[in-house]
């Protein structure tokens, strides 16, 4: 089956709620992120919640990063 739509693929098919429970928005540098806790006590980049476009460009607010819990502020 082929879907001809412009709606993001999460918003078709989303995925349990218990993954959302696992996500939550904290500020690093004072950016908005959406991150998740990880086994080492770390939070990783979900997604960069920012409006500035050079916040994008800089690989330590990539997705994926990792940085201290204690580094976070809500």
């Amino acid at each position: 089956m082929i879907l001809y739509t412009v709606m993001p693929e999460h918003l078709l098919f989303p995925v349990d709620a218990a993954e959302y429970e696992k996500k939550k928005m904290v500020y690093y540098d004072g950016i908005p992120f959406l991150v998740q806790i990880v086994e080492n006590g770390e939070y990783e980049i979900v997604q960069n919640l920012s409006t500035n476009p050079y916040h994008f460009l800089n690989a330590k607010y990539a997705p994926g990063a990792r940085f201290p819990i204690s580094a976070a502020t809500s």
